[in-house]
């Protein structure tokens, strides 16, 4: 690991523990927060560690999104997710540049009008399922949720720069779950509404280095 990432490592780890001590919430919390941080990061920088970050970060979001009761995330986090983190390590490794960053790839027009159907038809229909489960809280957004983040995966393992847009409009309406469950004292949800915040920054820093390596690859 270069100085960079050994920086970067070390200041996640320190907010990490530091929010966890002063919300209580050191186990769960602190490790979903800086597994999070780390795999937002390491995802822009196109390294494969992320894949294996997500997959824990996912099972730990599954975990508080159960207690909660967002059966949409907990179906995501623990279900269908490490399939995908799994595809994603794998299909990174067969496309890496001589830095060891993957190769970045962009949108057509055609791409974008089917992932733009394909995520509003798919919240829509998924929103529809969720409000049959007992139980269920603000079951439009939770299904958004999943139906962007499932999607900007995707795109990720696919390569597309795209993929750090999608994740952007995903993180804002994360921002709203979280602070909802956060206002209403769900367990869990201070660090999560944390690591949404910070997911802003990296994904603004996202979609400008994916820009750049989009570039380099068409010269």
């Amino acid at each position: 690991m270069n100085k960079k990432y050994s920086i970067i490592t070390i200041i996640c780890f320190l907010l990490s523990l530091v929010t966890g001590i002063i919300s209580h919430d050191l186990i769960i919390g602190g490790s979903t927060l800086f597994t999070a941080l780390l795999c937002a990061y390491f995802s822009s920088e196109g390294k494969r560690i992320s894949y294996i970050l997500g997959l824990i970060n996912y099972l730990l979001i599954g975990y508080v999104s159960f207690i909660n009761h967002l059966y949409g995330l907990f179906i995501f986090g623990v279900v269908i997710c490490p399939i995908i983190q799994i595809q994603g390590y794998i299909s990174w490794g067969k496309n890496l540049d001589e830095n060891k960053n993957v190769k970045v790839r962009e949108f057509t027009l055609k791409n974008s009008i089917i992932i733009t159907l394909s995520c509003v038809i798919g919240s829509l229909i998924l929103s529809y399922l969720l409000t049959l489960i007992p139980g269920q809280r603000i079951a439009f957004m939770d299904a958004s949720s999943n139906t962007l983040n499932l999607c900007a995966v995707f795109l990720s393992i696919l390569r597309f720069k795209e993929c750090w847009w999608i994740w952007l409009i995903n993180n804002i309406v994360d921002l709203g779950i979280w602070l909802i469950t956060f206002i209403s004292k769900g367990e869990g949800s201070f660090m999560l509404l944390l690591a949404a915040i910070a997911y802003l920054v990296i994904n603004i820093y996202g979609i400008i280095k994916w820009n750049i390596e989009a570039k380099k690859n068409k010269n």
